[in-house]
């Protein structure tokens, strides 16, 4: 809960849905959907795509070595989908 409440002092809004237990929790999910949820579905249907067709598995050790690694993978989803075109 401290994180989230940092990220909100921040002002940076959660895109991931309340579980639904009470309507409030309905009321919150609305004002989520839109371009941003959206737009974060594109991103998981990337992510699921890569670990299927490149793996899930990070080799780097060090953080700059795996955001590396990640955004060679992400390179080469790009790649191909622009050669499929």
């Amino acid at each position: 809960m401290e994180l989230r409440e940092k990220l909100r002092e921040d002002g940076v809004r959660p895109l991931i849905k309340h579980r639904e237990f009470r309507s409030i929790d309905h009321a919150h999910n609305a004002r989520i959907a839109g371009p941003r949820y959206r737009q974060r579905a594109v991103c998981e249907t990337v992510f699921s795509t890569n670990k299927r067709t490149l793996g899930d598995a990070v080799r780097a050790e060090t953080w700059y070595g795996e955001f590396r690694e990640f955004v060679l993978m992400c390179a080469v989803h790009n790649i191909k989908q622009s050669l499929k075109q």
